[in-house]
């Protein structure tokens, strides 16, 4: 199982033609690219056109170790490469994205399909990641604490890990690299990349990107491309210290008991069942484009999607706010990703529209009120999924609880926020969540009570700056740390604690 949750055991042909060009993706070890050769390929097709853009190797175990074996090779150099210089390599990698922004900008789009707007927003909040990595220097400071007794003294220092892995998912195949390598490197250790094998060439031009930087040497970035074999080499290698991971969360439990099995740290970051509350004295002018925005950019695919609204009041109220929200998403244009008119973009394959489909059909015919069905024209890559809104009776139904990464806002109608709260706390995510009100009562207790770990009060998507760690909760997170801010470098660093006497 890949770190989306597909299947990619086996050579995977799409009925799309290939495109002229379409070449085999090659790994990057020890500084050098690397044809996978004798490994099979999955197709990576554009979600636009349904035309194979580039071949991607399934490597295995001999793939991993060659490249873990060139990490630990730099990793020992590189630690003692004093942390300024390499928060400098971590700033000339922030000029090199710079640089070439706009390709991989276009990238994103070409490959996973979402909005050119979209796409830029997502590289630069990556570029922020760099930035906050950059200060290094300072977070890697230790404490002191002398005369603890008769001329003793103690201090605590920060060391790297060794070699680290990162295993990202298709929805931000430039950020999520980048919530990781920057840090993973500045803080001493020598990385390894494996990418979400839908989309892996944002993540192979980063390296690129790395390739022409001076400052960083040969072998402490690496990338192999694959799937299910890729993952469970990972996790198995003895070489590797930790394991950062973003995906479905049934995939990120697998993934942080391979890795505690095999004595590794480990932050899994997995899926969501967001639910934005809106109050009976919310501004609809300012709710409603913000949970629009929420439930539909990206095609839902984002962990930080709002894909529940719960609506707080009388039968005349939600009946408004009903009305509201089909008014505002049947003006949203569904096209390719690069239209700069696309409101609502692709999804990331055929397979992933489908199950979406499915899921709405089951909800239709049980316990769904179909508001808004966006199942009509699939496109030519059979990926298009309008905006679709359903109104459920069962609060508990596979379209009220389970994550299904699409453009789907389920509305739950409840009476007061007593309710609201026990129905986003019943949920066994805890992600993230959001209110829309005027009162600052409302709010206050919404942030005290509410079980999730990224909240917004009139914000629609709740995505801390990278100074801040990305704080899932419950299923949305296994591990103790985050992805992001402070909790980056407790990750990716391990405290060592001195007491002398002299």
């Amino acid at each position: 199982m890949t770190a989306d949750g597909t299947q990619s055991g086996q050579i995977v042909r799409s009925q799309a033609h290939r495109r002229p060009g379409a070449v085999r993706l090659a790994n990057y070890v020890a500084g050098k690219w690397r044809p996978a050769d004798g490994v099979d390929t999955l197709d990576d097709v554009d979600p636009a056109t349904g035309e194979v853009a580039a071949l991607v190797p399934l490597c295995g175990a001999k793939q991993v170790r060659e490249a873990v074996e060139a990490a630990r090779a730099v990793q020992s150099e590189w630690r003692a490469t004093p942390p300024q210089q390499r928060a400098r390599a971590v700033l000339a990698l922030r000029e090199g994205l710079e640089a070439r922004r706009e390709e991989l900008v276009a990238l994103v789009t070409a490959d996973m399909g979402k909005t050119l707007a979209d796409a830029d927003g997502e590289v630069g909040r990556g570029i922020e990641s760099v930035e906050s990595a950059a200060a290094i220097p300072h977070l890697l400071k230790g404490e002191t604490l002398e005369g603890v007794a008769a001329g003793v003294d103690v201090e605590l220092v920060r060391q790297p890990v060794g070699v680290v892995a990162a295993i990202t998912p298709f929805n931000f195949p430039a950020m999520i690299p980048l919530w990781f390598l920057p840090f993973a490197i500045a803080c001493g250790n020598s990385f390894l990349l494996k990418p979400s094998e839908q989309d892996p060439r944002p993540a192979s031009l980063i390296i690129d990107i790395v390739d022409a930087i001076d400052e960083i040497p040969a072998g402490v970035v690496n990338l192999v491309h694959g799937g299910r074999d890729a993952v469970e080499a990972i996790l198995a290698d003895p070489g590797i210290g930790a394991v950062s991971f973003v995906g479905r969360a049934e995939t990120a439990r697998i993934v942080a008991e391979g890795a505690a099995a095999t004595g590794k740290r480990v932050q899994a970051l997995g899926g969501a069942k967001n639910s934005l509350v809106v109050m009976p004295d919310a501004d609809l002018n300012q709710a409603i484009p913000a949970i629009i925005g929420s439930a539909f950019g990206a095609a839902g695919q984002r962990c930080l999607a709002g894909s529940v609204c719960v609506v707080v009041g009388e039968r005349e109220r939600r009946q408004q706010v009903r009305e509201a929200l089909v008014a505002a998403a049947s003006r949203l244009t569904v096209g390719l990703g690069a239209d700069p008119a696309t409101d609502v973009c692709p999804m990331v394959s055929a397979d992933a529209r489908e199950r979406i489909a499915e899921a709405i059909g089951r909800g239709a015919s049980n316990c769904a009120e179909l508001l808004l069905d966006g199942r009509g024209d699939p496109g030519p890559a059979g990926t298009r999924l309008g905006p679709t809104i359903v109104a459920v009776t069962d609060a508990e139904s596979e379209l009220a609880r389970e994550e299904l990464f699409g453009p789907l806002l389920t509305v739950v109608g409840v009476e007061d926020l007593d309710a609201a709260l026990a129905f986003l706390n019943g949920s066994r995510y805890g992600n993230a969540g959001a209110i829309f009100t005027a009162s600052g009562e409302a709010a206050r207790r919404y942030r005290y009570e509410a079980q999730a770990g990224m909240l917004g009060v009139n914000v629609g998507v709740p995505a801390p700056v990278a100074w801040f760690p990305f704080a899932g909760w419950k299923d949305s997170c296994d591990g103790d740390l985050h992805a992001n801010g402070t909790d980056a470098v407790d990750f990716y660093t391990r405290k060592k604690v001195v007491t002398s006497r002299w």
